[in-house]
């Protein structure tokens, strides 16, 4: 008796193990999307699990039958173009074409074809199956016939952008990274009062221009090997590290109002502006490099952050300028005042950066 109880344990066990991991396919769906010069193309699919209930059908196997698959096409098409947002209003004008099951009878594959020559940046946003908050979409973008980029989306996901290798898409790239930059640099206090601290010594506009220039120098080659992921410190260490930076300046203007003459503003600036540039790139990572066009976006990123600079340079330069020829008895006051601030402020943000986790 024992025995066959034994017999039937593992009977139901090897029953258990053999059946299906679960009921439900993997909550994913695809689209893929082929980009040419005068239309985009693809395919999507979706399992007949997730498109059944929308379509009122109680049993998605119903969807294997030609004859219903017919009756709720223009369902299937209208739904499928209503929760995808693509090149303004693409899917709503697609032309589609064939439909079939696929995946072993688990799903339909749909063909599209949307007319039209796309434009450079092509914006993408898809929350297929909302009832379903595990639902994913896997985005594939082909162009010139092989794979150039590849998203993930979901109900928590925020729109993704695919720029094309043409012209065009070197110039979205450019409209889209070097406001970012600019951006980036204006909201940035930490960085401005860095450029502040610099500047405040004065000198010429060559000397000042070769200040600045040492410090896009700087920025710049660590903004490209972080933004790369060829070095990348993390945030715990730079943001103190920048901080620091601006307190080392501070103190290097009242050094420098005693010891005329010696004036290190250009490398200061330089080596520091390799610590700023691994902050620059996480925030741009945090923005989102596309992979189709790294060099365009690092390349624009950085000329925005340039011209933010020079646009900061040019006030702070000019306002200290016109101070120095109005009030010159004032200029000892500004600089050990200013810089004294300057100290002041990157202190307050080391300790709020190392001991609070200000980052």
């Amino acid at each position: 008796m024992r025995t066959l109880l034994l017999r039937w344990c593992a009977l139901f066990l090897a029953l258990l193990l053999a059946a299906p991991a679960s009921a439900h396919p993997v909550p994913f769906s695809y689209v893929d999307l082929e980009v040419h010069d005068a239309a985009v193309e693809g395919r999507i699919r979706v399992h007949l699990v997730d498109i059944a209930p929308v379509l009122g059908l109680a049993d998605p196997e119903a969807l294997l039958d030609p004859a219903v698959r017919e009756a709720n096409r223009a369902r299937i098409e209208r739904y499928l173009a209503s929760r995808i947002a693509f090149e303004r209003g693409g899917f709503q004008r697609a032309r589609w074409g064939a439909m079939a099951v696929v995946d072993e009878d688990e799903a339909l594959e749909l063909t599209f074809a949307i007319a039209g020559a796309p434009e450079g940046a092509l914006a993408l946003d898809t929350d297929l199956f909302p009832a379903d908050p595990n639902h994913q979409t896997f985005v594939n973008v082909y162009e010139d016939g092989g794979l150039r980029q590849q998203f993930i989306l979901s109900a928590e996901s925020d729109p993704v952008t695919y720029y094309r290798g043409t012209t065009a898409g070197a110039l979205a790239v450019m409209g889209t990274f070097i406001p970012s930059g600019v951006h980036h640099i204006m909201i940035g206090p930490d960085h401005i009062l860095f450029l502040v601290g610099l500047l405040l010594l004065g000198g010429g506009w060559r000397r000042l221009v070769t200040i600045v220039t040492a410090f896009t120098i700087g920025h710049s080659i660590t903004l490209s090997l972080a933004a790369l992921d060829i070095v990348t410190p993390p945030a715990w260490l730079i943001e103190p590290a920048i901080a620091l930076s601006i307190v080392v300046v501070g103190a290097d203007n009242l050094l420098q109002g005693k010891e005329k003459g010696r004036d290190l503003r250009a490398w200061v600036a330089a080596a520091f502006g390799l610590v700023h540039g691994f902050g620059f790139a996480n925030v741009l990572k945090e923005f989102g490099l596309p992979q189709e066009a790294l060099g365009w976006s690092l390349f624009s990123f950085n000329v925005g952050v340039e011209l933010g600079q020079l646009a900061i340079v040019l006030v702070v330069a000019s306002a200290l300028a016109l101070m120095r020829r109005r009030f010159p008895a004032a200029d000892k006051w500004v600089v050990t005042g200013g810089s004294v601030v300057v100290i002041a402020a990157g202190g307050y943000w080391f300790v709020e950066r190392v001991f609070f986790g200000g980052i």
